[in-house]
């Protein structure tokens, strides 16, 4: 493993996080709005949720630490290559949107990512669960591309269409597609694997397990574990390094 810049890594948390012992006032409140339910529309930790999601405010956030983690590493702040996937989730009757996924037999909202080597992600968007794989990492390429990425795009065998791959090439993404399992079991290829890995870590997330939102805010929910992960992380990395 390439060695930590820790003290630029104590600087930026220290300065722009304040990050002590116990939990900092942003942390709280992310903990707060992550566990909000439903009825608590109109309540100021909600308000301050719907409006830090119309600034985009979670995915830059996301970003930032993202960047941080891995210039910590020795790594470039923009990754060289992505890998995409998608998991369907159960959808309560009034969700945001709602399909049916026949392969799954599950009636909820797909959720489409691409993460770096790493495990985080740098885009998530949600589209009922019928439609196809192919169509729903669309939005997903767009979003790579409104972040600088240009490079390959590793996905399963599900991402075979020429169509999709003329999408991509049109926005300077090459989509790699590779077997992952054979005779129905995983095998880890290259960095591919890392996805499963970051979705395993969403599914301790209560409300990303059985989505119930009546706005699109699975892709703000996800940001908001992905962030607490990430500061964790640096956080400890911080700690470790004061007490080394």
């Amino acid at each position: 493993m390439k060695t930590l810049n820790t003290a630029a890594l104590r600087s930026f948390l220290l300065k722009d996080y304040e990050i002590t012992s116990n939990k900092s006032a942003p942390q709280r409140l992310l903990l707060k709005v992550s566990e909000e339910p439903q009825a608590a529309r109109g309540t100021a930790s909600y308000t301050r949720f719907a409006r830090w999601t119309r600034l985009r405010l979670w995915r830059r956030l996301l970003d930032r630490l993202r960047r941080t983690w891995r210039l910590a590493y020795g790594d470039t702040a923009q990754p060289s290559a992505m890998v995409i996937d998608n998991r369907t989730c159960r959808s309560a009757p009034s969700c945001f949107v709602r399909g049916v996924d026949s392969g799954k037999k599950i009636r909820g909202v797909k959720v489409s990512i691409a993460v770096e080597k790493y495990g985080i992600p740098l885009v998530i968007d949600a589209t009922p669960a019928n439609v196809h794989d192919t169509t729903g990492i669309v939005p997903v390429l767009r979003q790579l591309v409104e972040n600088s990425f240009q490079g390959p795009a590793i996905g399963d065998l599900g991402y075979r269409r020429q169509r999709l791959a003329r999408t991509a090439a049109a926005l300077g993404i090459a989509i790699q597609p590779i077997a992952r399992s054979r005779d129905g079991v995983f095998i880890p290829t290259g960095i591919a694997w890392v996805v499963e890995r970051s979705f395993s870590w969403i599914t301790r997330h209560r409300r990303l397990n059985t989505i119930v939102e009546r706005t699109k805010s699975t892709s703000s929910l996800s940001s908001i574990a992905f962030i607490s992960i990430l500061a964790r992380r640096l956080k400890r990395l911080v700690i470790q390094d004061a007490s080394a």
